[in-house]
């Protein structure tokens, strides 16, 4: 299937590593030029230049907080400036695992606000700051990286920012869609990146396994009984950000490799 995504440009957040570097290597693949932003310059010089080698496609770093509004702004205008315009953004800036873990008494409201202010303000902002651009084109694509955390119990911040980033899609979707522009999210489940691959050797060495034995036990909540590669989350995240997915907006879209048991109608 041809995604006819040759000549589109994205902008994806936390682009330097994992899910989201994974994703701009995929929209490259097809022909779409990137400008992939975090805030640490080295990690993000190494990712651009990684994916513009294997894909002939333009690719541009951009140091950005996504929690600070001024760093937005400044972005997505380099961004616009270096692709000439802005067809795609992917949201995916945001500590993996949230910075409120528990238990409650430990739960700091600095520690809360700080993870809102960056995985559900910081989407707010780059959404803000597009949405503009992808109006006057009549065209867009947004894509918010939630996590599977939304749709249980568990860390407090972790799950409070993933569910908000639903309502914002959904949101969006409503306010952007009579001009060409959908809103989507994608819940990742335990996805095999670098994070998780040091998570693993980390508990092998608290408990005597093997880095592989402790991959094996995460993976066996899922109906595949195998870990997702950041690879597979990005071509579920490509698929949305096609103009061949105009059926699908403001809605939530599971790449866990079927965690959990529940029934979500």
């Amino acid at each position: 299937m041809d995604l006819e995504l040759r000549g589109k440009t994205a902008i994806v957040t936390g682009g330097s590593s994992g899910i989201g570097k994974a994703i701009a290597l995929g929209l490259a693949q097809e022909g779409v030029d990137v400008a992939i932003c975090a805030r640490g310059k080295e990690a993000l010089t190494a990712a651009a230049e990684e994916i513009s080698k294997a894909t002939g496609r333009k690719v541009v770093p951009l140091t950005c907080d996504v929690g600070r509004q001024a760093d937005v702004e400044a972005m997505v205008r380099a961004a616009a400036s270096a692709l000439g315009h802005i067809d795609i953004l992917i949201n995916n800036a945001g500590k993996p695992g949230g910075l409120a873990n528990g238990p409650l008494q430990d739960v700091t409201d600095e520690a809360m606000l700080g993870d809102l202010n960056v995985k559900y303000m910081g989407y707010l902002r780059c959404a803000r700051a597009v949405a503009p651009l992808m109006k006057e084109r009549q065209w867009g694509r947004m894509i918010h990286i939630g996590g599977n955390s939304a749709r249980r119990s568990g860390t407090y911040s972790t799950g409070a920012r993933n569910i908000a980033i639903v309502h914002l899609s959904k949101t969006l979707a409503d306010e952007l869609g009579p001009y060409g522009i959908t809103s989507n999210v994608v819940h990742p489940g335990i996805t095999r990146t670098p994070h998780i691959d040091r998570s693993a050797e980390q508990r092998a060495k608290a408990s005597g396994a093997t880095p592989g034995e402790i991959m094996k036990q995460m993976a066996m909540d899922n109906a595949t009984r195998r870990l997702v590669d950041a690879s597979e989350v990005a071509h579920v995240v490509v698929f949305l950000a096609s103009p061949k997915s105009i059926a699908v907006t403001g809605e939530v879209i599971g790449a866990t490799g079927g965690k959990g048991q529940a029934v979500f109608p």
